[in-house]
């Protein structure tokens, strides 16, 4: 019997037309096999009949889902276990990070996965011998394409069929139930737990929150020197993480020295404790307030981020952030916090009239103290500045060898100094860059 309408808390999914048209096809079937009519039979198949169309839309709309999430196996029991694990409820938002829970909100959750596991043991199969078809043989050994171009990344990807394979063996609720929290607490629930990344959109007048799905492998150790940087870097954002005392951080210095590397490379690092990262743009900090209120809540820890953040002297952006750092009457969510990268020291525009003896503005001290005032509230504070030319070797030499370069250390060098002279000067950027072009000069050869 298949109960899925009496779902308490895993009900309304986004996703649940499959789910809809699936439970009809098996409560008709059930039906039919209570009446003790062998589905072999002629009779069978006629009852059945007017259900046909149904269950090829369930079949398409299953293909159509493994294509963009990138599902191979048995995609009906992948299909149940993508709608579990981005169901928030008040279930699955309390186990995430934090594992089981006590109060009856359990009694709940089992009640559903009770009517969850019949739809994992209820073979579709069957319904070949009923359709005359080998479809859902094919649904339930499902093999796909290795495109990358997908919704989820490999990793998500994975996670959810290691699930789906889990909760297909099962031996009651109980143990569908252990498994489902172990998810919840290892990897989250919703988009906000199976992504490491997201943007921000205004869509139908509502923030919504975009998972980013192609995040590079950035890691700190992959950023030659800034080792004091780094440190500072890493000591307030562990802080964060496990729960202490944190504050707002500022990475300003020279263009290409590394500080959206390092930003990306923090969340590599602490993602698995349960960072999470949006990046914001400045035309949107109006939406700060409505993308704070949809995630103070939740157990994990955001930095919210603001790559190359300046403003010019007319711009008045920066006082939205003012507010949101610190000055409105609500306090700031112990589990988020902002991080900017730049290359102004001060962020606003100050031109020599602010400063001038004889202007509009009688209050000058005033204007300079309101354009300085943003980058106060940033606690943390860490310059990132151009290596010399001893350094910059150095950073040549290192990437290098790390990717296999196989060139005289002399003529390495002596083709660095050349080409950072045409590139942009001494920097990360321009090591990197030049190393990217030997690689692929070696690759043409």
């Amino acid at each position: 019997m298949i109960r899925i309408e009496e779902c308490i808390l895993y009900r309304d999914f986004a996703e649940g037309e499959v789910l809809r048209d699936m439970t009809t096809l098996m409560a008709t079937y059930n039906k039919l096999v209570k009446s003790r009519i062998d589905p072999k039979d002629h009779r069978f198949r006629e009852d059945m009949s007017d259900q046909e169309p149904l269950f090829y839309e369930a079949l398409n709309r299953l293909v159509e889902m493994a294509n963009c999430y990138g599902f191979s196996g048995n995609l009906w029991h992948d299909y149940l276990t993508y709608l579990l694990v981005n169901k928030e409820n008040a279930f699955s938002t309390s186990c995430e990070i934090v594992g089981r829970v006590e109060g009856s909100i359990n009694q709940m959750a089992k009640h559903d996965f009770v009517r969850f596991k019949e739809l994992f043991d209820f073979d579709i199969r069957v319904f070949d011998t009923v359709f005359e078809s080998g479809d859902a043989q094919v649904i339930c050994n499902y093999r796909n394409t290795d495109s990358p171009n997908k919704l989820f990344n490999k990793r998500v990807r994975d996670r959810i069929c290691e699930l789906a394979a889990r909760l297909a063996l099962a031996k009651n609720p109980d143990e569908f139930m252990d498994d489902m929290i172990s998810f919840y607490k290892d990897f989250g629930v919703g988009k906000l737990g199976l992504h490491k990344a997201f943007r921000i959109a205004r869509i139908k007048d509502q923030v919504e929150i975009i998972p980013i799905t192609n995040i590079p492998h950035v890691h700190l150790d992959d950023l030659v020197g800034y080792e004091i940087a780094k440190k500072k870097l890493i000591d307030n954002t562990e802080a964060f993480v496990q729960g202490r005392k944190a504050n707002n951080c500022l990475l300003f210095g020279d263009a290409g020295t590394g500080k959206s590397s390092s930003i990306k490379g923090i969340l590599n690092e602490y993602y698995d404790q349960g960072l999470r990262i949006i990046e914001v743009y400045k035309h949107q900090f109006q939406d700060l307030n409505e993308l704070i209120a949809q995630i103070k809540n939740r157990n994990y820890k955001f930095i919210i981020y603001m790559d190359d953040l300046s403003f010019e002297d007319f711009e008045i952006e920066y006082k939205y952030l003012k507010a949101v750092i610190e000055g409105g009457l609500e306090k700031k969510p112990e589990n988020i916090l902002i991080y900017a990268t730049s290359n102004r020291r001060h962020l606003i525009k100050e031109t020599y009239s602010d400063k001038e003896e004889i202007r509009q503005d009688m209050h000058t001290s005033d204007t300079v103290q309101e354009k300085l005032s943003l980058v106060y509230r940033f606690g943390v504070t860490i310059y990132f500045g151009s290596p010399d030319k001893k350094q910059f070797q150095n950073i040549v030499t290192t990437l290098a060898e790390r990717y296999g370069v196989t060139m005289e250390q002399d003529k390495l060098l002596a083709e660095a100094n050349k080409w950072e002279l045409s590139h942009g000067g001494l920097s990360g950027r321009t090591a990197q860059q030049f190393i990217d072009y030997l690689l692929g000069q070696q690759k043409e050869v």
